[in-house]
């Protein structure tokens, strides 16, 4: 008797070390061997950081693999790396770094511990300069097609009746700036479809420099509605709960970023996804299950359903499932004549409009 209540006192010691009660809590002994880097930012951002997260929590549950996020105590390349080291010290065995910001510390970490996977996500592997762009091959870079998830959204709005638009955007990054292009061109596509005239639909957009909730930014977009803008297309993390504070004063509309947000404010009407969650998951099972795709950059798009907007839960009052349904068909076969494309620098770029003037402050 007294060595079965051993193996079940063992069994329960074993359970509490690798497993976890909710999103925001971590096993409390042992080793961690997942983790999630931050740039000091809260798991909870309601968006980027939180889909990642999700995706190595849903891992760890699944599989009782212990898991823990490390907020940096800076934002500098050298206090990632710090973080990064804390993180190999508690056994992390995968490492998933959500943001361009960690393209430096990865591209030396990758090498500095080579028995540890490193998933970066909106970015790959670069030296300080950004002169060489290496994935090692035990990391994995996952990129999105911004462009298409904010394709959908402008489409979305205009097809819902929406002709005041917004976009507010955080840093100018490459994955912020392929949303506002992608949202600027299904706007346009949409309005060519429904036959507007030149002019007819109007988006102001701006780019605030940061991805946090202030003050500032609630006034930015107070001033829009109260301007005549119907609809913000707010693009940044927690800078979306600034905009849908000054929505909710203004009973005016929102669409969010990255995640399903619409339990954050009835003003959200919809979101621009990525699948963070889906494909953090997956690449975790894939390297405990010996088929990491190590030294590759992996791109979710609409062709496998890597981006989106929820319809289950949006908000909208003309546009329907069937209208979305095919506006996503005409993605994943490459029908649709004009999304955000590369010129010759690599930079993105938007073609003319005819009919939607965009009021730019840079």
């Amino acid at each position: 008797m007294k060595k079965i209540c051993l193996i079940f006192l063992l069994f329960i010691l074993f359970y509490l070390g690798c497993s976890t009660v909710d999103n925001n809590q971590q096993p409390t002994t042992g080793l961690f061997e997942l983790a999630l880097i931050t740039d000091g930012s809260a798991i909870d951002d309601n968006a980027f950081i939180r889909g990642a997260w999700e995706g190595l929590v849903q891992y760890g549950m699944r599989s009782h693999t212990s898991y823990k996020f490390y907020p940096s105590s800076g934002q500098s390349d050298d206090a990632f790396l710090s973080t990064i080291d804390t993180a190999v010290r508690n056994g992390a065995k995968v490492i998933v770094s959500p943001g361009f910001q960690f393209g430096v510390s990865v591209h030396y970490a990758q090498d500095r511990y080579p028995d540890v996977c490193f998933i970066l996500i909106d970015s790959i592997p670069n030296n300080q300069d950004g002169t060489m762009y290496r994935t090692g091959t035990n990391a994995l870079s996952i990129l999105y097609a911004e462009d298409q998830a904010g394709f959908l959204a402008g489409y979305a709005a205009v097809k819902d009746g929406y002709r005041r638009l917004g976009f507010i955007g955080g840093m100018a990054v490459p994955s912020v700036i392929r949303f506002g292009y992608g949202f600027i061109q299904g706007v346009e596509y949409a309005a060519e479809q429904l036959g507007l005239a030149p002019g007819s639909v109007i988006i102001k957009y701006q780019y605030t420099g940061d991805f946090v909730a202030s003050a500032k930014t609630q006034s930015l977009a107070a001033s829009w509605y109260d301007n005549g803008t119907e609809l913000i297309f707010a693009c940044g993390g927690a800078l979306g709960n600034s905009v849908m504070a000054a929505a909710e004063r203004a009973g005016k509309k929102v669409i969010g970023v990255d995640v399903d947000q619409s339990n954050e404010s009835p003003t959200v009407i919809t979101s621009a996804m990525k699948n963070l969650q889906a494909s953090v998951f997956s690449s975790v099972e894939n390297f405990y299950s010996g088929r990491f795709p190590g030294g590759q950059a992996h791109v979710f798009s609409a062709a496998n359903n890597g981006i989106g907007l929820p319809m289950d839960t949006s908000r909208f009052s003309k546009f329907s499932r069937a209208d979305y349904n095919a506006i996503f068909r005409e993605l994943v076969i490459g029908t649709i004549p004009r999304i955000v494309f590369l010129d010759d620098a690599g930079s993105p770029r938007i073609l003319p409009l005819v009919i939607t003037k965009v009021e730019e402050a840079m």
